[in-house]
């Protein structure tokens, strides 16, 4: 009986083993089959006039006359940046004070509460409030709105990333640091943060990688355009906005610059999670003892 019961085992264990080895197979398989659908679509547009040049307004033609997609790159890149000068220490300094300073106190559930909350809300909600409160009032599309609305997705993915990451650092470290006279603000500026880096970093990457695919939030806040411009409070371009139009078009020609649009989109966010990837490996490696 016991041999019986220790062969069915084996089976369920064997059969486990092998569904989930064919549910990662598969998994890798779809990746693979839209990563090569996308290459195959898009590669042909790709060219350094692609990079260098924007759109002509000619849709017709040869396929280069729609033009490049030079300021839809820049765009997503200065909107990034902007997003992540705000989200970025607002979500940390929120981290930081779950972490080390609420403690017991009312406020830090309630605050837990609404990260995890704004943190699953859909992008387009986030865009309509963008559209309400930063669009209507000044009168048109402009690229702080959108610069907010990424702000807005960000900060509670950082701040929660943030909190996890301070809690795993070793209570010792902030114990000696206090035995040596050191105030709290210094320990954690000088001891508990650096200790996090690494993984608080792999946080605020992770959250760029999330805001730099989004479309909803800026077609209802940075409203997008045909070239870029410095002066912030006008309309302004993103990849993501330039592959919607694009791709929504009637137009053969610039449906293809959209697909290579898509796949600067796509190597833009592997990117990302290949430098996260590596982070988290040499910190890891540097944690071990040797």
């Amino acid at each position: 009986m016991a041999t019986q019961r220790l062969s069915i085992r084996r089976v369920i264990s064997a059969g486990a083993i092998a569904g989930s080895a064919a549910a990662s197979v598969a998994i890798v398989a779809v990746l693979a089959g839209v990563l090569w659908y996308i290459l195959w679509r898009g590669v042909g547009a790709i060219s350094w006039e692609f990079f260098t040049t924007d759109p002509t307004g000619d849709p017709t033609g040869d396929p280069a006359a729609p033009g490049g997609m030079r300021h839809a790159v820049l765009g997503t890149l200065a909107l990034l940046l902007m997003a992540s000068a705000v989200g970025v220490p607002m979500g940390i300094l929120t981290g930081v004070y779950l972490s080390e300073y609420a403690g017991e106190r009312w406020l830090a559930g309630p605050t837990r509460f609404v990260c995890d909350v704004l943190a699953g809300v859909p992008s387009i909600v986030v865009g309509i409030l963008g559209y309400e409160l930063l669009v209507v009032p000044v009168g048109g599309f402009n690229a702080y709105a959108g610069a907010a609305a990424l702000a807005f997705i960000m900060a509670p993915i950082i701040a929660r990333t943030t909190e996890e990451m301070l809690r795993l650092v070793p209570d010792s470290y902030r114990a000696g640091s206090l035995a040596l006279g050191a105030s709290k603000s210094q320990t954690i500026v000088r001891v508990v943060l650096p200790a996090a880096a690494g993984p608080t970093l792999t946080g605020v990457m992770l959250a760029l990688a999330r805001v730099a695919g989004e479309t909803a939030p800026l077609l209802f806040t940075a409203g997008g355009a045909r070239l870029i411009s410095a002066d912030l409070g006008q309309p302004f371009p993103s990849l993501t906005q330039q592959v919607f139009d694009y791709a929504t078009s009637p137009f053969p020609s610039q449906r293809e610059v959209a697909w290579a649009g898509v796949l600067v989109l796509i190597a833009l966010l592997l990117t990302i999670n290949l430098a996260v990837r590596l982070l988290l490996w040499r910190t890891r490696a540097r944690a071990k003892p040797r």
